[in-house]
């Protein structure tokens, strides 16, 4: 059981994710244009694709059949059910969707007699041979079918999914839309909430805005966004009339005329007009205290089994979404991608394989983000209302917290994505050891080393992985302007200029990883799934710097040399890619710091000099550390 969202009023069910990672999807349009014809006609998929029929003028199905005996219904065969459309460009709110289970062929006709659809040659095929018994033999067959085809009308939809899609609140209207139609036991209506605020609650035709005993009821959900990713789900289970509407008090939404109606009678005096009229004088409508009831509530295809109440909240970021890696297949809520700008990729051009070295670049990314997230929360919520320490900064600046927060969510899950897309374990998580209980400052020094951390650590992977697993590059490299601009946020707050050098460092991910863990994971913390990637070094102790009083300029640092550690030293300076410089440390500690250093740089002690950035590790002793060296014109 995870949960997605704020904690005060959400317990949450996950559906299991059983669809494959690689599975194809395939639209097929029935009818379109007035033709008696499906398009494509011809379908090549595999066991797991899906295949989603649609449908136009005027009133078609989708019906299997044997090769040897077209327009005739096999025994256990698929049937969608007729579809009613009276446009020949729009498609019917109804849809059809099948599984592919194997690839032996499938052939498929429109059973509609008036006009004999199949035997004026509209027939479909998934997997059909290209010799023997052909497409092409199909069609010819059918073409000389004896007549009428079968099934009749009213025949119930088998071997796939009928769907029709209801809008909530379409076009910001107060309607629902399709809101009186006629559709098939066995039929899901999918509600597909719009903004502003609505809800979807059963009555009966006698009290209309007022919930049925034992009907269906989905929460409120205040949404800006379309599509919201929030949908509802009934299954219509007899040919009885369902009446439903929308509870929202404020405008009296069903009062208003927001009511619809599934299989209502065309004449007398139930119909779908006196249900909206009776709902016009309906007293203030009500809704059950706790939903969903009897349907389904999906968020992005996860299932909530309970709101808590009857308002859907997805407006924060709930503190579970920090320490639980999202299981496969899965989407974050819809406001995290809102919060963000946009979600994970819809495709990540995964190769057919991953070296190892790419696993390894992938989980030491985690770990490192793991940190970061956990550090952006931690801030955000301690500078939002109500946290020890809010009113340090404007709203729009914790708005923003949040925001990046959401982007750093969104990275993560490029990582644990393609680890479990390969079937490979992801990264343990950790607890930290932050210092978020004492000044502001501390904690933005904190985030701002580990977004510099990760930055470096990606330029680092990438060009690892450029040789044998280049589909990592993208992933990777767009990621980078996103951690830049946070970088900018946090230096501002710091009260340093945005952007401080024209490029980023090249960290070695495996000094990134042993700065994170030997500076802020709590020993033992990261449980069963804990990684190690290299040597752990010490921190590097600074005990004295010097600073230029004319200019603010860093010129001089003092460290301590760890007991054990023989020789010469050096301290290695990485600042902006290619401009690594080493420095010589004298017998007192001191080292002299490169005088075109700008902004932020590391420091890492070593027994080596002149090493490049890859290699450092192999001569570290200590680090590193992130120092801030000197703004290079305008004021520090």
């Amino acid at each position: 059981m995870l949960s997605w969202f704020g904690t005060s009023n959400i317990a949450l069910g996950l559906a299991t994710f059983a669809t494959l990672a690689s599975a194809a999807h395939y639209d097929v349009t029935v009818g379109k244009g007035g033709q008696l014809k499906f398009d494509p006609e011809i379908l090549t998929a595999q066991p797991g694709d899906t295949v989603t029929y649609k449908f136009f003028a005027k009133n078609h199905a989708v019906a299997q059949s044997t090769f040897a005996n077209p327009c005739q219904l096999q025994e256990n065969g698929i049937f969608s059910g007729f579809t009613p459309n009276t446009s020949p460009d729009v498609e019917a709110p109804t849809t059809f969707t099948i599984t592919v289970n194997d690839t032996k062929p499938l052939w498929f006709y429109c059973p509609q007699t008036n006009g004999n659809h199949c035997q004026s040659g509209m027939v479909h095929a998934i997997n059909a041979p290209s010799t023997g018994n052909t497409f092409d033999a199909y069609k010819a067959g059918a073409q000389k079918a004896a007549t009428p085809s079968t099934p009749p009308a009213g025949t119930l939809p088998a071997g796939g999914l009928r769907k029709l899609h209801i809008d909530v609140g379409f076009n910001g209207n107060l309607v629902f839309n399709p809101n009186n139609v006629t559709e098939l036991v066995g039929t899901v209506l999918e509600f597909e909430y719009n903004p502003a605020n609505h809800s979807i609650v059963q009555s009966s035709f006698d009290k209309p805005c007022q919930p049925l005993d034992g009907g269906f009821a989905a929460p409120f959900f205040p949404t800006q966004q379309s599509p919201s990713g929030v949908t509802f789900e009934v299954v219509v289970k007899d040919d009885k009339p369902i009446w439903f509407y929308c509870a929202q008090t404020t405008k009296t939404h069903c009062q208003a005329g927001m009511v619809g109606s599934v299989n209502a009678a065309a004449t007398g005096d139930k119909t779908f007009d006196a249900f909206k009229a009776l709902a016009a004088k309906a007293p203030p409508s009500t809704i059950p205290p706790n939903t969903p009831l009897v349907g389904t509530l999906k968020v992005n295809g996860t299932i909530i089994s309970s709101v808590g109440g009857n308002v859907l909240n997805t407006t924060g970021l709930d503190p579970s979404l920090v320490g639980t890696v999202p299981p496969p297949g899965s989407t974050y809520p819809p406001n995290i991608g809102g919060m963000a700008g946009g979600n994970q990729p819809v495709d990540y051009g995964w190769a057919p394989s991953i070296s190892d070295e790419a696993v390894e670049f992938l989980q030491a990314l985690q770990y490192i983000s793991n940190a970061l997230v956990a550090f952006l929360f931690e801030g955000f919520t301690r500078l939002s209302e109500g946290g020890a320490w809010a009113g340090v900064y404007p709203v729009s600046i914790t708005q923003t917290l949040g925001s990046l927060t959401a982007q750093a969510l969104i990275h993560r899950k490029t990582y644990t994505d393609s680890l479990q897309h390969y079937n490979k374990s992801t990264v343990g998580m950790c607890q930290y050891t932050a210092n978020t209980s004492g000044s502001v400052d501390s904690w933005l020094a904190d985030v701002q080393t580990i977004l510099a951390l990760s930055i470096s650590a990606k330029v680092d992977t990438m060009a690892l992985a450029a040789a044998n697993d280049s589909w990592l590059i993208p992933a990777l490299a767009t990621e980078l302007g996103s951690e830049a601009r946070m970088g900018a946020v946090i230096n501002m707050m710091q009260s340093h200029f945005a952007s401080t050098a024209p490029r980023e460092a090249l960290m070695p991910y495996q000094l990134a990883y042993s700065y994170i863990a030997s500076k802020y994971v709590a020993p033992g913390s990261c449980g069963d799934g804990s990684k190690e990637f290299g040597k752990v070094f010490p921190a590097l102790a600074v005990k004295e710097k010097t600073v230029e009083p004319s200019s603010g300029r860093l010129v001089s640092v003092k460290v301590e040399v760890p007991s054990g550690s023989a020789g010469d030293h050096w301290i290695a300076w990485i600042g902006a890619w290619g401009g690594l410089q080493y420095t010589a440390v004298d017998a007192s500690g001191v080292a002299s710091v490169p005088p075109s250093l700008s902004g932020h740089v590391w420091v890492v002690l070593t027994t080596k000099k002149d090493l490049k950035a890859r290699d450092i590790e192999t001569a570290a002793v200590a680090g590193p550390e992130m120092i801030w060296t000197t703004q290079q014109w305008g004021s520090s």
